[in-house]
């Protein structure tokens, strides 16, 4: 694929209170804003959720600028979604992570995906919207079928472990001064290695070095990113900090 053809190079994601908020935003990128770039793709994941029971809202735009020719044409994407698909989606990370599975991209163990699928239309029902594709349309059933992949896959105090293994790298976290940070995350010996910098440029180089070192190695991921706050940074990559708090809230409400 051409660089640029790609969409997703460059993009920003807006998580939001609720499935109504997320319309509005929608409506008002695709019909009442005047931003003058193309929108060329618009894929609403969630009122037609994927199989693998993804929901959110994905638009496409191609740059254009009057000024400056240089990068138009070049796609960049917006993606939108509730708080309760970002821990849906989240959870959905950590598990691939951790157990060195493609969920993301709908490959790993079977049980895997049709129980993230399951939980997806147990939250659509909770806000409203279309079911996943092929999963029960009984409310009972859904809740049953689900039940008993919560209890085949220890999915509750799997996730809970995940979480807590990487406390202590929590703890020293509030040394750090700076709002550049290197997360190293390492699922083998289940830490989190975080770094703050005041200079972005050698935050940027020594990003550089650890993915060359890592390059291969599926147990270990690395990203850099500039946030306000510490709070920010764990509400800005959960999947990160295998925090899956929220999605496993909702997990014990349903099979209640």
């Amino acid at each position: 694929m051409k660089l640029s053809r790609m969409h997703d190079i460059g993009g920003t994601r807006a998580v939001l209170s609720s499935v109504d908020v997320v319309d509005e935003v929608v409506t008002y990128y695709t019909e009442a804003s005047r931003i003058k770039h193309r929108l060329v793709r618009h894929d609403p994941y969630i009122h037609h959720p994927k199989a693998s029971g993804y929901r959110g809202v994905h638009l496409v735009y191609a740059y254009y600028s009057d000024r400056k020719h240089t990068y138009n044409g070049l796609r960049i994407e917006l993606q939108i979604r509730s708080q309760l698909q970002h821990a849906w989606a989240t959870a959905v990370e950590t598990v691939g992570t951790f157990t060195q599975q493609a969920l993301k991209s709908s490959r790993g163990e079977a049980d895997w995906l049709r129980f993230f699928a399951l939980m997806s239309s147990a939250l659509a029902l909770r806000e409203g919207t279309p079911l996943v594709p092929n999963t029960p349309a009984d409310h009972r059933e859904l809740v049953q079928d689900l039940r008993q992949y919560v209890t085949k896959l220890d999915v509750v105090p799997r996730l809970q472990a995940y979480g807590a293994a990487l406390q202590y790298a929590e703890a020293q976290m509030g040394l750090m001064k700076g709002h550049t940070f290197l997360l190293q995350l390492d699922t083998e010996e289940q830490t989190l290695n975080i770094r703050s910098y005041d200079d972005r440029v050698i935050a940027a180089d020594e990003y550089s070095a650890v993915e060359r070192e890592i390059e291969g190695l599926a147990n270990k991921d690395v990203v850099l990113v500039t946030v306000e706050s510490l709070a920010t940074l764990r509400r800005a990559y959960p999947n990160y900090f295998l925090d899956t708090s929220a999605f496993l809230e909702s997990v014990e409400e349903v099979i209640a």
